[in-house]
């Protein structure tokens, strides 16, 4: 544990230690000549990997602002911040809004992975323990997590500098590089990833047949990358990129595999229980960054509660964001919807994404994981996992895959295989199948609300539909991404800053 401490502390130096291209002054930390000899350098080194990823995305509660807070669709009391990026005003000068503007913290997983990659090899050097199969998994692992770090730096930023070894500390000023070369880049990565990665750990998988890292398979189930996990990722760079037949190819993967790696699907009770889906790791959380309250591993920050939660579920007397209640039934206006459903008098039936709904601030209580899953007001300390993708995602992007490719069947029944989980039977009829795009992407809206996906689907549908001008003008203008930081432009002259933000 100490030594994945002090790789996780000298990546957060490297993330403040670049010169000029990321940051400012330059110095060498994980190049060290005695970190890279032994299993447990090798070990600290990968895990420092994925805890520098889940700080890049839970930074600020960037992942849910990102996706979330941006759409519009959520209204902030009080926050001017978060009332800034709801209004597109991303140049505004508040502290968050700056430092969402900074890609610093990705790149710091992208170092933490070349210099993983770079020196991996002197540990199976000089330590026996350390096998080919070990290493080749490791391998995999920080090739897909820098790889997904230039997929998200490139949906938040459009053209970013690619950057794929480390020069052992020292960066050079790198001016932004076309996005779609470093989206191809990053499909090939993660598809040669897919390749070594196994579909469980530490349980007897024909590419990681033993004990991963001297734990079973416990220890590892929800908190690593698997092949599911790589193909699934795969799913939505290609949708990104509006290549759907690509999209199909992957998720049919998914779809065919999802159960190798003890993934399935999860019911609405327990998505939405305190201890349930959301609650510590599990399988079925394909791709995410669990909070493990047994390892006392939680904080009050970095979690969408600190955003969405208050009284009645905490003591919190007003919420930083939530979703109006003409908003609610306009979104969740199928009958019988576990999810959010009233009944003829306005009275809430179904209770589970929104609680306290006719008070004055309606509270989105899906994700509420206070302490080791408890329901104590009094608590603000949050163990939720951060999920990127799980199943019934990859079900709907499939879906939305087929509907563009003209699969009106097949994408019918990816959507209905969602539906069927969240309302009862007879109301599937109540769904447009006119406008199959729309209820796909209606039923995204429901099914992943505060999962930081809504901004990316508004993205896609209207590249899809083309019928709305304002925001096709967003789209072709470059309003879309996220302006530069200031702070980063200043400190490098060959980088440019976003033409809509200028």
């Amino acid at each position: 544990m100490k030594k994945i401490l002090y790789v996780f502390l000298c990546s957060l130096v490297v993330l403040t230690g670049c010169n000029k291209a990321l940051e400012t002054d330059s110095t060498r930390v994980v190049g060290e000549k005695n970190m890279w000899n032994t299993v447990e350098d090798a070990r600290a080194g990968i895990l420092g990997v994925y805890a520098l990823t889940r700080a890049a995305l839970s930074d600020n509660n960037g992942h849910w602002i990102y996706g979330d807070v941006r759409a519009a669709e959520f209204t902030s009391p009080k926050r001017q911040d978060l009332k800034a990026v709801i209004s597109n005003n991303l140049n505004a000068s508040y502290p968050v809004v700056e430092s969402l503007s900074d890609w610093t913290r990705f790149y710091a997983i992208v170092n933490a992975a070349n210099v993983f990659l770079e020196n991996i090899a002197h540990v199976k050097a000089n330590d026996k323990r350390y096998t080919d199969n070990t290493m080749t998994v490791d391998i995999a692992q920080a090739r897909f997590l820098r790889a997904f770090a230039y997929f998200y730096m490139v949906r938040l930023w459009g053209d970013v500098p690619f950057i794929t070894s480390s020069n052992e500390g020292v960066f050079e000023n790198k001016p932004r590089e076309s996005q779609a070369k470093i989206l191809a880049w990053a499909e090939q990565e993660m598809l040669k990833a897919a390749t070594d990665l196994p579909f469980v750990y530490s349980g007897g998988d024909v590419q990681q047949p033993t004990d991963y890292y001297n734990e079973t398979s416990g220890r590892w189930g929800g908190a690593l990358a698997t092949k599911n996990t790589a193909y699934a990722v795969l799913a939505h760079v290609a949708a990104w990129t509006a290549n759907y037949t690509s999209v199909a190819t992957y998720t049919k993967f998914v779809m065919d595999n999802y159960s190798k790696s003890g993934i399935g699907f999860t019911s609405t009770n327990d998505l939405t229980n305190s201890n349930g889906f959301f609650y510590n790791k599990n399988t079925r959380q394909m791709f995410g960054f669990n909070s493990d309250w047994g390892h006392v591993d939680g904080s009050s920050t970095g979690h969408i509660e600190e955003l969405t939660l208050a009284e009645p579920v905490t003591t919190k007397t007003v919420p930083d964001i939530y979703l109006p209640k003409d908003s609610i039934l306009k979104y969740f206006n199928l009958p019988n919807d576990d999810r959010f459903t009233i009944d003829t008098l306005g009275q809430a039936v179904s209770e589970r994404y929104f609680t306290n709904f006719n008070g004055k601030y309606p509270i989105f209580s899906k994700i509420k994981v206070i302490q080791g899953g408890g329901t104590d007001p009094n608590f603000r300390y949050f163990t939720s996992a951060l999920i990127f993708t799980r199943l019934e995602d990859v079900v709907l992007l499939r879906a939305e895959a087929l509907a563009v490719l003209g699969d009106r069947i097949g994408a019918t029944d990816a959507l209905i295989q969602i539906l069927a989980r969240r309302v009862k039977a007879e109301s599937v009829i109540y769904i447009n199948y006119d406008d199959l795009i729309k209820a796909i992407f209606e039923e995204r809206h429901r099914e992943l609300l505060g999962e930081g996906q809504r901004w990316f689907d508004l993205i896609r549908y209207n590249k899809i539909k083309q019928n709305d001008p304002k925001f096709m003008n967003l789209i072709n203008s470059g309003g879309i991404y996220w302006p530069i930081s200031r702070k980063l432009i200043s400190q490098n002259n060959l980088l440019t800053q976003n033409p809509y933000w200028r």
